[in-house]
């Protein structure tokens, strides 16, 4: 009798779980309609955020210089869209779901979410900011912290940079919204600058026309924007003339390829005008009494080593 009352178990138990395992795949099947038309829906608010995208591209483009705020209404306007579609399909896929209850949800977990997200949601407002305020633009070459590159690309939460290196640097907006940044090519003319050391026995002025004469002859000097050559300090073996001049394209490819010319046309000019640019000159004083102790210790170490070496060979 107790193996049939075991048997009797062991079948019951199966029987529960095939009638649970029934009753999953004919609820699945009797909520399989509203699956397939969840996800049409979804489909569809996926397809209507595209075309707001392209309709606003097409309606702002036009009549608004700031691309950057185009940027903003696609990703948020896209964002809401499908996010909207997500409610939708959810409410008719699974039963008794309300968009309240979602609210109600994440209100109880308020407060980690908000420490969890605090970093995603201050750059995400940063970016937003970045877009409306426009402190620059995609193609431009920027500098922030340690890094300088070109600006690849945007997005809401960060923005990458090609280092002139060929790495590409992801920067949180947060960074670039509250810290300093320059935009080299915020302005198309640039100023670049070179310092010249000349001999004392030289003369400025000589120097000076000289210069000026090889930045005039440089193709990537400006030519709307006089160049500048001022004397600016009395180093150790030179007097240091400062060189200024600008370049109508300021972007990191020119800027190198001004020094170098500017450099070259400069060594030529100087050459040609007798001008010499001196090495580093260092004196040394042999007055004071620790400099002569110390020539004398060497004189006499040189001196034993002789005699020892005068002995050796007798020997």
């Amino acid at each position: 009798m107790p193996q049939l009352d075991s048997v009797s178990d062991k079948i019951n138990e199966y029987q529960t779980i095939a009638s649970a395992a029934n009753q999953m795949v004919n609820d699945f099947i009797v909520r399989l309609p509203y699956f397939i038309v969840a996800l049409s829906v979804l489909l569809l608010f996926w397809l209507l955020s595209i075309l707001f995208k392209k309709l606003v591209t097409k309606l702002l483009l036009k009549t608004h210089t700031h691309r950057n705020l185009i940027r903003v209404f696609q990703r948020i306007g896209g964002a809401l869209i499908i996010f909207v579609g997500v409610m939708v399909a959810m409410v008719i896929a699974i039963p008794g779901f309300t968009p309240a209850k979602l609210v109600g949800a994440l209100g109880i977990g308020s407060v980690a979410i908000g420490f969890a997200f605090k970093d995603i949601f201050q750059n995400l407002l940063s970016g937003i900011l970045l877009l409306l305020s426009e402190p620059f633009r995609i193609g431009d070459q920027i500098v922030s912290g340690d890094y300088e590159g070109t600006v690849e690309d945007i997005k809401v939460r960060a923005t990458t940079i090609r280092t002139y290196d060929g790495r590409q640097v992801v920067i949180p907006n947060s960074q670039l919204y509250t810290s300093a940044l320059t935009v080299n090519t915020a302005y198309k003319r640039r100023r670049l600058e070179l310092t010249v050391g000349i001999s004392y026995q030289d003369d400025i002025n000589e120097a000076k026309a000289a210069i000026l004469e090889a930045l005039k002859q440089s193709e990537t000097v400006s030519k709307l924007a006089e160049p500048s050559v001022v004397a600016t300090e009395f180093s150790g073996s030179s007097i240091d003339l400062k060189v200024r001049w600008y370049i109508d394209d300021g972007t990191q490819a020119n800027k190198v390829a001004s020094i170098h010319e500017v450099i070259v046309q400069t060594k030529s000019h100087l050459d040609a005008a007798g001008v010499s640019i001196p090495f580093p000159i260092r004196t040394l004083d042999f007055s004071d009494a620790s400099a002569q102790a110390l020539i004398d210790n060497m004189v006499s170490a040189q001196q034993v080593s002789q005699s020892c070496a005068h002995k050796s060979s007798s020997k």
